[in-house]
C-alpha cells in the first residue's frame, strides 16, 4: 500500500463489533481521525426527530427522501470534518447508509430489496461516489443465522417493527455485497475478536502500514 486512503469505514448490522474494531484502529495509527456517525455532525435534525415518537417517524412518518438526504446529509457533513493528511475512521459508511434506507424504504413502502435500493440510489446520485474504502463485517453470510447472531447479542428482544427491520437489513447488505458495493467483506461468524481484527486490517491493506508504526 503506498498510501493511506482518505475515509476507512466500518459496516454492518448491529451488534457486529464496528465500534470495538474502530477503536482498535484508532489506537494502532495516530494519523486515523475517529470520525465517528453521521448524527454527531448534524446533530440538529436528528434532535428534532427524536423529540417525539423516533421509531413512528422512522418506520412510518418520515418519506424515504428525508431519511435519505438527512442520512447523506451527515455524511457530507462527517467527511469535511477531516483534516489533510489524516485518514478519516467512519462508523458506517455511504454503503451502509444506503443500506439502513433502502432496508427501511422495504419494510415501510413495501418494496422489493431491488426496488427500494434502486429508489434509494437515486436520491444520492452521484453523492453515491466516495472515495472510501470500506469494509462489511458480517455475523453470517446467511442472513437468517446473521440475524439470530445480532438479536441474540443484543441481551433483550427486539420489538415492534425492529426484528423485520433488521432482517431486511441483512438482505439489503448481501444484496450489496453481490453488486461490489463494499471493498472487502469479513465473515465474523465463529471467529474470535483477534481474527477478525486481523482481517480488517489485512482486507484494507493496512497490515504494513500500521504495524509498529508509533503513536
Amino acid at each position: 500500500m503506498t498510501r493511506a486512503p482518505d475515509f476507512v469505514s466500518l459496516n454492518g448490522p448491529d451488534n457486529v463489533g464496528k465500534t470495538t474494531h474502530l477503536v482498535r484502529l484508532a489506537e494502532r495509527w495516530n494519523a486515523f481521525q475517529p470520525l465517528g456517525a453521521v448524527h454527531e455532525h448534524d446533530p440538529e435534525p436528528w434532535a428534532r426527530v427524536a423529540t417525539g415518537d423516533y421509531a413512528r417517524w422512522w418506520f412510518e412518518t418520515s418519506t424515504t427522501v428525508e431519511l435519505t438526504e438527512m442520512l447523506l446529509a451527515g455524511h457530507a457533513k462527517r467527511a469535511a470534518a477531516r483534516e489533510t493528511g489524516r485518514t478519516g475512521l467512519l462508523d458506517r459508511g455511504l454503503p451502509m447508509l444506503l443500506a439502513v434506507a433502502a432496508a427501511t424504504c422495504v419494510v415501510k413502502d413495501r418494496l422489493t430489496v431491488g426496488e427500494a435500493f434502486r429508489t434509494v440510489t437515486g436520491i444520492a446520485g452521484s453523492r453515491a461516489a466516495t472515495p472510501e474504502t470500506s469494509i462489511l463485517l458480517l455475523p453470517s453470510s446467511d442472513a437468517e443465522r446473521s440475524y439470530a447472531i445480532t438479536s441474540a447479542r443484543e441481551g433483550r428482544p427486539w420489538t415492534g417493527i425492529y426484528p423485520e427491520y433488521q432482517k431486511t437489513l441483512h438482505a439489503v447488505l448481501l444484496h450489496q455485497v453481490d453488486h461490489g458495493a463494499f471493498t472487502a467483506v469479513v465473515n465474523c461468524e465463529d471467529r474470535p475478536l483477534d481474527a477478525v481484527h486481523c482481517d480488517v486490517l489485512d482486507r484494507l491493506g493496512l497490515s504494513r502500514l500500521t504495524d509498529g508504526s508509533p503513536r
